[in-house]
């Protein structure tokens, strides 16, 4: 089965923000590291339910897994949960960042 990635617009700002972040410091490396993680969010396409359920998946209403991508220190979850065959891409946190809480989902709202 394949499954439909949707990105929502929170998850789209972090990763415009991260990528914002790289560009400022070493704009090839940004582009490079953008390049890489929409191929890794690509992959949920097809096996979504390889990936683990993320720390913080008991504060949400539905079952959501995260996703790892990068290295060293440039290391992000992407948070994403899946509904029938639609993968929906919810966060993308930086490791260094804590856990989500119930003020941060509140917030986002």
């Amino acid at each position: 089965m394949t499954f439909q990635v949707e990105i929502t617009p929170i998850a789209e700002q972090q990763i415009e923000k991260a990528y914002n972040w790289y560009r400022e410091r070493n704009p090839e490396f940004a582009d490079s590291w953008f390049k890489g993680l929409m191929n890794t969010i690509a992959t949920l396409q097809d096996k979504p339910y390889r990936c683990g359920l993320a720390v913080e998946h008991k504060i949400f209403v539905e079952e959501v897994r995260q996703l790892l991508y990068g290295k060293s220190k440039n290391v992000y979850r992407v948070l994403f949960t899946i509904r029938d065959s639609i993968v929906s891409i919810l966060y993308v946190r930086h490791t260094a960042q804590a856990p989500m809480t119930m003020d941060d989902l509140e917030n986002s709202i």
